[in-house]
């Protein structure tokens, strides 16, 4: 089948589920002198009186919780202070992807301007997997390393923590993955969930760093203030935090929300060479950079180092301070990322058929597992979420063939099924696993993955109900063309940043018809380009990946979209558009 399989045939029917109106819309509406559209949006959120919507609306950098209330710190500050009075050698130990990498970059930013002796060490993702290694820490060792502080990882490295312990190295653990088992005997754990009562769970591991970062330089404040140079490393440390906070899709409310919110306003006077060059590479100069940019522009090419090579290229792209350096490596990072963009799409068109062969899409099914032994380590997580996307159904690409007898990959799961949890009970099978509900990283010996799926497999007919497996689509409201003005769509500015948590907003409305003929676009003709029109107004529309759509829109007279509204300012244009989610045919 290849190329011409129909996208229809492998799309999962979506539910929509239309918010239904707040009977305080129009209040709300009027206190703030927004549209009703967006007072539906905010209440949508559970944002329902004026005080919360202006917090929202309007974040304050004052309300970011103070460092001293993460779990641990206190202890990590006690032991980073006096690594940097007694010169100890200090190893920053990060994980390959963005979160791990920003992470890495602020505290090496940091340490660095305090004149500690500081290197960093990033695993190779494919030769040393995720987290700490029995070699990586005993090679660091033998290095002279006294103090490893990890970011984005360690919180189930017991046995790597006892080794660093017998070796004579002290061990402080940010992470915020979710704890299994004991934890780890090391000199400070700092990690949002070993306390209940702390505000904000959802942290990511960027976010975790910049606390640490911000209360070890607390403790350099003359007078009560920090010096300019600290304030202005505090600025560019959440520019970092925000980036890695939003490529891990952590929820962005709360607190999460006003980092993100800051850091991107930051973002376009930022003094790091490393992300000017990033964002002169993605040709973004200029552009008003916000939350689907970092997502699915800059983050990518960031993370193309780790999937492709090594992720060390982007931390120092992150720490070098050398403009021509900067753009060596920003442009190197854009063509890894363009040769992850072909293998991505060579394996999932190879996983896709391997579905359809082996029957993984019959409805009663609840997984997906698939192995190859020339699928690449680095890039089947984008896979496999894209598998989810189209069939709804919890998924695992693993690569077999790397000569070891070992299957390595990951996991991607959908909002009714704990991924974390289904691994943990079919661990019997596993080598090893790491990482949360909806995302996991896992080792297995190649010849048990058969029974590894069956296994997941009994798990889920146990633990996830056939009706959790209907992907669901979210409509904020479903209203005519002629609403969604070019107001209103200027209004969806003051709700970003967007992310999990705070979706872009999506609308719907019903009974549209073509007022200029579907056509299938792009390079492969996968993308659908329409003009549609009701009573009210009319708009021109794209379909991302529904080009396959074109016949079946000309046979159809009235049809019903689900969308979000933008603005297209590609070529210097200033028009509505709405990015189709969803086409509901009568």
């Amino acid at each position: 089948m290849g190329n011409k399989l129909p996208i229809l045939q492998i799309m999962q029917k979506r539910k929509w589920h239309i918010k239904q109106a707040n009977p305080d819309v129009r209040q709300l509406a009027g206190a703030l002198k927004v549209s009703e559209l967006i007072a539906q949006v905010l209440a949508n959120r559970q944002i329902v009186s004026i005080d919360q919507a202006k917090s929202f609306l309007g974040p304050k950098l004052s309300e970011l919780i103070e460092p001293d209330r993460m779990p641990g710190i206190g202890d990590a500050v006690k032991r980073i202070m006096r690594a940097i009075a007694d010169h100890e050698k200090i190893v920053i130990y990060g994980d390959y992807d963005v979160d791990g990498i920003t992470s890495v970059t602020i505290l090496w930013h940091l340490l660095t301007l305090l004149k500690a002796d500081v290197e960093y060490y990033i695993p190779h993702r494919i030769t040393e997997g995720y987290g700490l290694n029995s070699d990586a820490v005993t090679q660091l060792a033998e290095n002279g390393a006294k103090l490893i502080i990890t970011v984005d990882c360690g919180i189930t490295a017991s046995i790597e923590a006892d080794l660093a312990s017998q070796l004579g190295v002290d061990m402080v653990i940010t992470d915020h993955h979710q704890p299994s088992g004991p934890l780890p005997a090391v000199a400070a754990i700092v990690h949002p969930r070993l306390d209940e009562s702390y505000p904000n769970p959802d942290s990511a591991g960027a976010m975790v760093a910049l606390k640490l970062a911000w209360a070890v330089a607390n403790e350099f404040k003359t007078g009560g203030s920090l010096s300019a140079e600290m304030r202005q490393f505090l600025l560019n440390a959440t520019t970092l935090a925000a980036i890695g906070t939003i490529a891990d899709v952590v929820d962005l409310r709360g607190e999460n929300r006003i980092l993100t919110s800051y850091g991107l306003k930051a973002l376009s006077s930022t003094k790091i060479c490393g992300i000017k060059a990033l964002i002169e590479s993605a040709e973004l100069s200029g552009e008003s950079i916000d939350s689907y940019h970092i997502g699915f522009r800059l983050a990518p090419m960031l993370n193309a180092a780790g999937r492709m090579g090594h992720a060390r290229l982007a931390v120092e792209l992150l720490t070098s301070d050398s403009e021509n350096r900067c753009a060596q490596i920003a442009d190197y990072l854009k063509q890894q990322n363009k040769q992850r963009q072909q293998l991505q799409r060579k394996i999932f068109k190879q996983a896709r058929e391997m579905v359809l062969a082996i029957g993984l899409n019959h409805p009663d099914r609840r997984t997906i597992v698939l192995a190859h032994e020339e699928w690449h380590t680095g890039v089947v997580g984008i896979v496999a979420s894209r598998l989810v996307d189209d069939y709804f159904r919890p998924t695992i690409l693993l690569n077999s063939g790397n000569g070891d007898g070992i299957a390595q990959g990951s996991a991607r799961s959908i909002s009714g099924f704990d991924m974390h949890a289904g691994l943990t009970a079919c661990s019997e099978h596993l080598l090893s696993f790491g990482g949360h509900r909806m995302a996991a990283g896992l080792k297995i010996e190649a010849d048990r993955v058969p029974d590894f799926a069956d296994a997941l497999e009994d798990y889920a007919r146990q633990n996830l109900d056939s009706d959790e497996l209907v992907s669901r689509l979210d409509i904020d409201a479903c209203c005519p063309i002629g609403e969604v003005s070019g107001a209103v769509v200027s209004e969806l500015g003051m709700l970003e940043p967007f992310g999990a948590g705070n979706e872009r907003p999506v609308f719907a409305s019903k009974g549209v018809k073509w007022l200029s003929p579907p056509k299938r676009v792009g390079q492969r003709g996968d993308h659908l380009q329409i003009a549609i029109t009701d009573n009210t107004g009319s708009v021109r529309c794209i379909g991302f990946g529904m080009g396959a759509l074109e016949k079946k829109l000309l046979e159809t007279e009235y049809f019903n979209v689900a969308y979000e509204a933008r603005k297209d300012t590609y070529r210097g244009n200033n028009n509505i558009q709405f990015v189709l989610t969803d086409i509901q045919f009568e």
